[in-house]
């Protein structure tokens, strides 16, 4: 998919489709581009993520820009999206560290296993949402679960659109999540926020890379640790 991805983006951003013209149909891409539907059809969201083109219903997909300004997943705009995981991830996974139960550890290292495990994207991107809010809830504070969920599904596109773009995404964030497990494990709250951090930061890396090769990734503003007793206001 990577391939067909790329070759379609280069193609809008040289200026061979105007802005308002509409792609070819999907058959006539994939007899021109000699892939599937399936590849061509995560090719073309890929491109609608980027807000290079827009999908109408019925009518096909046209070109509505010849430069990436900035991915959208779901309702959530990626720099919004990027904003809030770190704001609100990094210090959920401390408080996780410290009030985690046995249950919360047995189902992350279940969810863990069985992410290490599977060789379906579509699955692991499942999983791969689920296990963040499952880390929210080990916070025993319903507000932090809530706003995962209400991010849960731009999780899972963005989830997506790097695995199938950013080459080894898939391996490196399982090799993240165990950092993060064992962190919790350990009750080790300074060791959790770090391995989250990474975890963000790696993600916001990998999207860059994507969207905007070659410009090197801005240094994120530190989140505060979180201390077990302190205010939660």
């Amino acid at each position: 998919m990577e391939a067909v991805f790329g070759h379609l983006r280069q193609a809008i951003e040289r200026g061979d489709y105007a802005i308002g013209d509409k792609l070819p149909s999907e058959a006539e891409l994939c007899r021109m581009l000699e892939v599937s539907r399936p590849v061509l059809r995560e090719a073309l969201r890929a491109l609608q993520a980027m807000g290079l083109t827009a999908s109408r219903t019925g009518k096909g997909t046209f070109v509505i820009a010849h430069a990436v300004e900035e991915p959208t997943f779901g309702d959530y705009a990626a720099g919004d999206l990027e904003e809030v995981r770190r704001h609100v991830e990094i210090p959920v996974a401390g408080y996780a560290a410290l009030r985690r139960t046995p249950e919360d550890l047995d189902r992350l290292a279940h969810l863990l296993e069985r992410m290490e495990r599977e060789t379906d994207t579509t699955a692991w991107v499942a999983m791969d949402s689920l296990f963040h809010l499952t880390v929210a809830a080990a916070a025993q504070n319903p507000a932090f679960r809530r706003v995962i969920e209400e991010i849960r599904d731009a999780l899972a596109r963005q989830s997506s659109f790097l695995n199938e773009l950013g080459p080894g995404r898939r391996e490196q964030s399982n090799r993240e999540h165990r950092v993060i497990v064992e962190a919790l494990v350990d009750g080790n709250q300074d060791d959790a926020v770090a391995a989250m951090a990474h975890h963000l930061d790696c993600i916001d890396a990998t999207l860059s890379s994507i969207v905007h090769p070659g410009r090197t990734t801005p240094t994120h503003i530190p989140i505060p640790t979180p201390t077990e007793g302190g205010s939660d206001a």
